[in-house]
């Protein structure tokens, strides 16, 4: 299951959730707002290893191959 950065469209809130799927709703857990995927983190690879051209969108990036 990844880790995935969000922020939150209510208060701007940063945070990490760890999901089951990219693309599952994830709330806010200070106000409970709705989130979006925060790409501005450093992403790794699925070996741990920062990769140079990395989206953060694994479907269209990759980075990591």
């Amino acid at each position: 299951m990844p880790i995935l950065q969000y922020r939150c469209k209510a208060c701007g809130k940063k945070f990490e959730e760890l999901v089951a799927k990219f693309d599952v709703p994830v709330v806010c857990p200070d106000c409970g707002g709705e989130t979006e995927r925060d790409y501005s983190g450093e992403m790794y690879s699925a070996t741990g290893k920062p990769v140079k051209k990395c989206s953060g969108n694994c479907k269209t990036c990759g980075g990591c191959r």
